[in-house]
């Protein structure tokens, strides 16, 4: 049995089989949609918005809880903890801006429209993933109120759901320490999977309905679960084998693959739920001939190219293989 030959007794294999299909279909539309490019341009805008954002968390903190320091530390280490390793480097690196009046005003508003970027880059990757045509998406001003909507949604509610866990840990010690690990881990997800909702909702165009968004939102919190508990590992270890080479530039490079493998994990999860959603599986590995759900795939992919309204994108099958025209 020659390679190609073993090639379409595989394609046909996981054809018959939705368990094997269905990771197909994720990975072939992972990589139609180049969501590793749009996973790499959330963690570069991540990156640059990472230290405005926490510029005026700690400035917010320092003014509000001024007489409560306490508490102060705890939420700053609360958002922190989303950052395994490197959270200390971080923390040692913002303080709080002093001036008063209308220049902090200016200086925090300037700083949050600053970062901004990373909530638009977020929404572009979630439209693209679901194939919303580009004259359907939200436009000015509602894009720019769903990325302050998603800055707050995730700063605010990453904070959140840390202290949550850290009270359901604290509840938990009455009971054994197994008791007071549960009680942490349910609490937090189910925290995790309602940010994840809301931040999809806020970053996807109102046509794909709440609905449709929660399998991804599940599997998203629990991606992020996972991620927070062995997280620590990935980053120390991406760290030991920079850090020779690099020195401090070894945290920046830590904190890189860390925003990474969460943007690209995070898309991965949208992308199980958009091809059960449209079911767009089976596909076929070794084409031609190509399936049904083939050729539903390609004709979401032209019609995201639609940019005005009146304006029709199609497949049309030349040749026993498809090309993409517009008519």
């Amino acid at each position: 049995m020659n390679f190609k030959t073993a090639l379409r007794a595989a394609d046909a294999l996981q054809q018959r089989h939705a368990w094997l299909a269905i990771p197909v279909a994720v990975w072939k539309k992972f990589g139609d949609d180049q969501a590793g490019n749009l996973a790499a341009l959330v963690a570069y805008y991540a990156f640059v918005a990472i230290f405005p954002l926490l510029l005026v968390l700690v400035t917010v903190l320092d003014i509000v809880l001024k007489s409560h320091p306490a508490l102060q530390k705890s939420l700053l280490n609360s958002a922190l903890a989303q950052y395994p390793v490197i959270g200390p480097q971080l923390g040692h690196s913002i303080g709080p801006l002093h001036q008063t009046g209308l220049a902090l005003v200016i200086g925090l508003l300037g700083t949050f429209i600053g970062a901004r970027s990373v909530a638009t880059a977020m929404q572009t990757a979630l439209n693209s993933v679901w194939e919303i045509p580009i004259v359907r998406r939200p436009g000015f001003p509602w894009s720019w109120l769903r990325s302050f909507g998603l800055i707050l949604v995730i700063g605010l509610g990453l904070i959140g759901t840390t202290v949550l866990s850290g009270i359901a840990s604290g509840a938990g010690r009455v009971l054994t320490g197994f008791g007071a690990s549960l009680a942490a881990l349910v609490v937090s997800l189910a925290a995790n999977i309602g940010l994840f909702w809301l931040a999809f909702r806020l970053g996807t165009a109102s046509e794909v309905g709440w609905r449709k968004l929660r399998l991804g939102a599940v599997i998203g919190a629990v991606i992020w679960q996972v991620l927070q508990a062995v997280g620590g590992y990935f980053v120390a270890h991406q760290l030991a084998h920079a850090s020779a080479t690099y020195g401090t530039f070894a945290i920046v490079l830590g904190l890189i693959a860390w925003l990474y493998l969460e943007a690209e994990l995070t898309l991965y999860a949208v992308e199980i739920n958009v091809v059960t959603a449209y079911r767009l599986w089976p596909r076929s590995i070794a084409p031609p001939p190509y399936t049904e759900q083939d050729r539903r795939a390609f004709q979401l992919y032209t019609q995201v190219e639609e940019r005005r309204k009146g304006e029709d994108v199609k497949v049309a099958e030349t040749g026993g293989e498809k090309d993409r025209k517009k008519s």
